[in-house]
């Protein structure tokens, strides 16, 4: 009886889960517009993250009195 109870919790549980709110999808991405998503804003982003943390971090010159 509980094993039977629980698959109809679960099974109408799934359904809930399984629809769709209605969205339709947008248009795809061109390939140019996909490697410029996933490829150089990622690579930008953590080339400029390294040269901001470089820069502040090098050791700085000794000053010398003359």
């Amino acid at each position: 009886m509980i094993a039977h109870l629980s698959h109809h919790m679960f099974a109408g549980h799934l359904a809930m889960s399984t629809q769709e709110d209605g969205s339709l999808p947008g248009a795809g991405l061109k390939w140019y517009q996909t490697f410029m998503y996933f490829v150089l804003a990622p690579a930008g982003l953590f080339f400029g993250i390294t040269a901001i943390v470089l820069l502040s971090t090098r050791p700085k010159k000794k000053a010398t009195h003359l």
